[in-house]
């Protein structure tokens, strides 16, 4: 049978277009990585895929996630210590690691570019520790890894997780097949050229005590690389005082399970999603030498703690630009008093004498937080700050300018002459001003608001959403034969009960995470495909005729979702019109599968939660 819903577009789809400006002096856009109205956009075998940084060669890294399930761990990062928005995982969808599991990797990094190997913009995987491509199922990963960066001379940087260890269980009788499962660190940045793998790790890496010592592996991150080779991230330089007590316990006589076992145990999430074992963390930057060798050096933390604080400080850079200028967040006593302690955006420069320094971006009494994503080698800071607006708390976007610190940050109008309580986030800066990130689309109070990729001028102050400045084609539309746009229609023939399914072809760019001199901005977008069913271990249930189930309504009708995808757009030729169809009038057969499934639309991608570990 053929599905038609008397359903008109998504509130979220309408939300989003009810902000747009037709009237605008920004380039037009085009996406460039689609195929047939579907997006080139994650690697075979996942379901997911994140476009994160591109160089000045239209060279792109990114990672491709859900081979299985995702799990609130996977979301939430690990040991996540920012207080951004859940982004709506399912309880059903939740896999938690234990010491009683193996362990199964849902993370792979992943490159393309405009002149791959093979074929334009087409995701191709890179090993990292010794995974194996996604798709080959006769093999089973343990090793989670991520691409945040690529410099233009193509070193790329990121993180990797341990390999799977195991030892023989003794905790019971039949021991045949029964084990524990381990590693022997969380988290540890890398960077990666040809062929080339070079480990990032941390000062600190094991505990010590009288005459014992307990190999911890610490964690490590890079999170962005310039053209001369600094890589910037974050380190663990000593553990946080609850965490020592937990590893004396795993020491002590009333610990039954073997050493490494036990710390573990103690270094994966609990159920309220935080470690017992956690790290000081520094802001860190790894010169990669001629050799390929790095020399790892620790930036100052904004403040100077008390030889009896037991406090757990971070500190974490973010972005770099190519004078070697870093930028991130700290720790620090706000204006010197110890009774305002916050996380605070903040940037390291070199001193005459050649050492890092401290730089605090000053914040106000009513802001909560704040943290900067990048520079460009102009100076210009971006970033975002959390402070209640209007009763609720928002992130709103701003730039600093270190050469004149004394005017204080900027936070530009989005879509209205005036201020308003939309929250946004800037991810990426190149040094023409311009500046990409994501905001959110509707003004709803208490419920979710779908979010937007947006392009900022910081030469014009104009502010425009990404998705009114692409062409028809690249928003799913055809023209037909009088010349008129309407929606693709995609038509999947069969399921595996033999039901048929048409849909509108659909797609929203959602965040926009870098872009490069000539304007290329890569990132992620939603796109409508089929919802299939699945079983408790997340794999796709198939029908008699071998093919995959639809999943299907109250009604016994087959459903649509948004599923995340790379996404790549360039200024398109001079002539180009960007789309100005009418959206909100449309109709389209989107209907959620539950709240889980609906919230995926208010999803912004998993990776920068990941990304934030610490």
């Amino acid at each position: 049978m053929k599905l038609k819903l008397d359903v008109a577009l998504s509130l979220v789809a309408i939300g989003v277009l009810g902000v747009l400006n037709s009237a605008h002096a920004a380039p037009v856009y085009e996406i460039v990585n689609i195929d047939d109205f579907d997006l080139k956009g994650t690697l075979d075998g996942t379901r997911n895929g994140y476009a994160m940084g591109v160089n000045a060669n239209d060279e792109l890294v990114g990672v491709s996630k859900g081979k299985k399930k995702l799990s609130t761990s996977d979301v939430e990062g690990e040991g996540d210590i920012f207080d951004d928005e859940n982004d709506g995982i399912a309880p059903e969808e939740i896999i938690s690691y234990s010491i009683n599991n193996p362990i199964i990797a849902n993370n792979f990094a992943f490159v393309a570019a405009q002149n791959g190997t093979e074929g334009a913009w087409l995701p191709t995987f890179e090993s990292i520790n010794g995974t194996t491509v996604p798709s080959d199922t006769s093999v089973i990963n343990s090793v989670d890894t991520f691409y945040y960066g690529i410099n233009d001379a193509g070193l790329k940087v990121g993180t990797m997780t341990a390999k799977e260890k195991k030892t023989l269980n003794t905790s019971t009788t039949d021991v045949t097949d029964d084990y524990w499962y381990f590693r022997d660190y969380e988290y540890r940045g890398v960077a990666k050229v040809a062929d080339a793998e070079i480990p990032l790790p941390p000062p600190y890496t094991q505990y010590v005590k009288d005459d014992k010592t307990v190999e911890l592996g610490g964690w490590s991150a890079a999170t962005a690389v310039n053209n001369l080779n600094l890589v910037a991230g974050y380190a663990s330089t000593g553990i946080s005082k609850y965490g020592a007590e937990r590893v004396d316990f795993c020491l002590s006589k009333d610990n039954t399970l073997p050493v490494d076992v036990c710390v573990q145990r103690e270094q994966y999430p609990n159920s309220s999603g935080t470690r017992n074992i956690q790290y000081q963390t520094r802001a860190y930057v790894w010169q990669i030498d001629e050799n390929g060798s790095p020399v790892g050096t620790e930036l100052p933390l904004g403040l100077t703690p008390a030889s009896d604080n037991t406090l757990t400080l971070t500190a974490q850079a973010m972005g770099l630009n190519d004078n070697g200028v870093v930028v991130g967040r700290s720790h620090v006593y706000r204006n010197g008093s110890s009774k305002a302690l916050a996380q605070d955006a903040a940037y390291w420069a070199k001193d005459a004498e050649g050492k890092y320094k401290y730089h605090w971006i000053p914040m106000g009494n009513k802001i909560s937080s704040s943290i900067a994503y990048d520079i460009n080698d102009n100076g210009i800071v971006v970033g975002s700050y959390r402070s209640y607006i209007q009763g609720y708390p928002r992130d709103k976007f701003f730039h600093f300018d270190i050469n004149t610190p004394e005017v204080g940050y900027v936070t530009p109008n989005d879509f209205s002459s005036k201020p308003t309580d939309l929250s946004s986030k800037p991810r990426d800066i190149n040094n023409k001003g311009q500046v990409v990130g994501y905001i959110e689309t509707t003004y709803d109070k208490e419920k979710p608001r779908p979010k937007a990729g947006f392009l900022f001028d910081k030469s014009t102050g104009e502010f425009s959403n990404l998705n009114s400045l692409l062409t028809c084609a690249s928003k799913g539309f055809e023209q037909d034969k009088n010349g008129n746009w309407q929606r693709h229609q995609i038509l999947v023939e069969e399921d595996g009960s033999g039901k048929t399914l048409t849909y509108d072809a659909d797609i929203m760019v959602v965040e926009a995470n870098s872009i490069n001199e000539e304007g290329t901005i890569v990132g992620t977008a939603f796109i409508r495909k089929p919802i299939y069913q699945r079983d408790t271990d997340g794999n796709i249930v198939l029908g008699d005729n071998g093919k995959p189930l639809f999943e299907l309504n109250g009604k016994g009708e087959p459903v649509t979702g948004y599923i995340p995808r790379m996404v790549v757009l360039k200024p398109a030729a001079s002539d180009a019109q960007a789309c100005t169809v009418d959206d909100s009038v449309d109709t389209g057969n989107y209907e959620r599968k539950g709240a889980a499934s609906f919230m995926w639309l208010f999803a912004l991608p998993l990776l920068w939660l990941r990304r934030r570990v610490g």
